[in-house]
């Protein structure tokens, strides 16, 4: 199935919710809506069910205009963060519905693999009120794989459950829709979640399309800031910069070995990642000293907060450490690692990725 929205908007009494924009997400292939809480995700993706329809623009479904056909008539499959299901089925009827709709066989062999997969096969006999909001969103989730929609929608279908279900489903579903032809729009608010499933995203911000690509390409060489900004965990650290005649100077700092284009803005931004910060300095590195704000573990990584010259930095350092507050700490970045960006935001230079792609 090809979905393509083609120059859609939407506006709500006086406000926008969604600006002009065009989006032909990749048959068979996950595509992410990535971006913060009201950046236009959820009413994207009731236009591409058709519970709403757009203000301007059309939506496509293998050529065919089905702007305005009500979701009822179209074979779509949704999970929204609030779970919903039949309270008088129990979890194996639940997830039989669209298959019995189907008139399929194997009904039974279905439904256990499907329920086996999302850890629920133990709770098929009971009423989804004897379940937890976790559970019951995995029923959810089994019922919306079961029915095997060509166009399958999940608005932030995690976000309700504890964090290391998150991590085990997030690779499971990734084998799921990997396995399957349907198109999977999948809706987040985390950079890391994105990663993980890989596919393609599509970064939104404040109802803008701002960029669309495979997820690597897009998290890698972002076009602008509010792409940078919005496509990072932590957020990425930026620096107040301008050009110098060694390549760019970091305002309050040292200058970065980084070859820019002739005519670049004199006022520049440079972006980096928590993670292209380290202790230990290698061959070409710059040097920033400073004192420990703060040092937080998270799983095997330890994130200390910075205060230097050129601003407050975050560090991603692999492994647990401690740290104590005001303690004295060098961070070092090789400039090959270094975002800069001109002083409307658009991207100058990105890191080479290694291989060179």
């Amino acid at each position: 199935m090809q979905l393509l929205l083609d120059g859609i908007s939407k506006k709500v009494g006086p406000e926008t919710w969604l600006y002009n924009m065009s989006l032909t997400p990749r048959t068979g292939e996950v595509t992410v809506l990535l971006g913060a809480t009201q950046a236009g995700k959820t009413s994207l993706m009731r236009i591409m069910a058709g519970l709403d329809v757009p203000s301007t623009g059309h939506v496509r479904v293998d050529g065919a205009n089905v702007t305005g056909m009500p979701v009822r008539e179209r074979n779509v499959a949704m999970v929204y963060q609030q779970f919903i299901n039949y309270p008088s089925l129990k979890v194996f009827d639940n997830i039989a519905s669209p298959l019995k709709l189907r008139r399929e066989k194997n009904i039974d062999q279905r439904v256990r693999e499907i329920a086996g997969r999302l850890h629920i096969e133990m709770f098929l006999d009971r009423y989804p009120a004897e379940l937890s909001g976790g559970q019951q969103q995995r029923v959810a989730l089994a019922r919306a794989l079961a029915k095997g929609a060509p166009l399958m929608l999940l608005d932030e279908p995690l976000v309700n459950l504890d964090y290391k279900l998150r991590e085990e489903l997030r690779e499971e579903l990734t084998q799921l829709f990997a396995a399957g032809d349907s198109t999977v729009i999948y809706a987040t608010t985390e950079p890391g979640e994105a990663l993980l499933l890989g596919g393609y995203t599509a970064v939104l911000d404040g109802g803008e399309l701002l960029q669309y690509g495979p997820t690597a390409e897009v998290f890698h060489t972002p076009k602008s800031l509010r792409v940078a900004r919005a496509f990072s965990d932590p957020p990425m650290n930026l620096i107040d910069a301008a050009v110098s005649p060694q390549g760019v100077q970091l305002v309050g700092g040292p200058d970065l070995a980084i070859a820019l284009a002739p005519g670049a803005s004199p006022a520049l931004t440079v972006g980096v990642r928590a993670s292209a910060l380290r202790q230990t300095p290698r061959a070409g590195d710059i040097a920033l000293a400073g004192k420990v704000e703060l040092a937080e573990i998270s799983g095997s990584d330890t994130f200390v907060h910075v205060s230097t010259a050129v601003g407050e930095l975050v560090a991603q350092l692999t492994g647990v450490r401690y740290f104590d507050l005001g303690e004295a700490i060098t961070l070092h970045l090789h400039p090959s690692h270094a975002y800069v960006f001109d002083a409307g935001g658009a991207l100058l230079v990105a890191p080479r990725r290694q291989g060179g792609h």
